[in-house]
This record gives C-alpha cells, structure tokens and sequence, in this order.
C-alpha cells in the first residue's frame, strides 16, 4: 500500500524569519503519537513521519510556548485536524505570531 508522506514548515510572521526549534507531533484519531519532530534552523521539517501514514484523520500539534520563550503571546500550542485523502506529499505550513496564526496546504 502506498502511503502519503507529511513536511511543516514554520515561520515566524512578527520576525520575518524561520522559526527554530519547534516541536511538531503529528498523532491519530485516537491520540496515538505517529510521529514528531523539531524545526531546523530553517524551520522546516523534511519528513514528520519516515516511512508515510495511511489515509485517515490526524491532528498536527506545533508546541510553540517554548518557542516564544519570554515573548509576550498568545499561543502555548496551535492544533490542526487534517483528513489524509490521498497517498501523495502533503506540506503543511504554519505562519506564527505572538497573536496570531495561520496555516494553509502547501506544495
């Protein structure tokens, strides 16, 4: 069976920049951990689960309190349902601020 594979890429809107060292999990229905990771300092991650996932519903959780450390925010996470239709790539990108958040389906 062919499987869909899964990458993020979070940017810090306030800054203008990557953001770094992110926490991402991705974890099923039932809240079972499939796979997690931690932005680079380009703030992406290549591949959140080696060996893909099955169709399905997940949930995406980027951990972002750490992140702003001392930074005045809003967010200590930011939670995203996905429904995985099709075994192809999926890029999910995140756009952060202290205030606000936005993500959208990347290719």
């Amino acid at each position: 069976m062919t499987r869909a594979t899964l990458s993020t890429h979070v940017l810090d809107i306030a800054l203008g920049r990557p953001a770094r060292g992110v926490g991402v999990a991705l974890v099923g229905e039932d809240g079972s951990p499939i796979g997690q990771g931690t932005t680079g300092s380009d703030g992406r991650i290549a591949d959140l689960c080696p060996g893909g996932v099955a169709p399905g519903s997940y949930r995406l959780v980027f951990e972002v309190e750490d992140y702003f450390g001392d930074r005045e925010h809003l967010f200590n996470a930011v939670s995203l349902d996905l429904e995985i239709r099709e075994a192809r790539h999926h890029h999910v990108p995140l756009l952060i601020g202290p205030y606000a958040c936005s993500s959208y389906r990347g290719s």
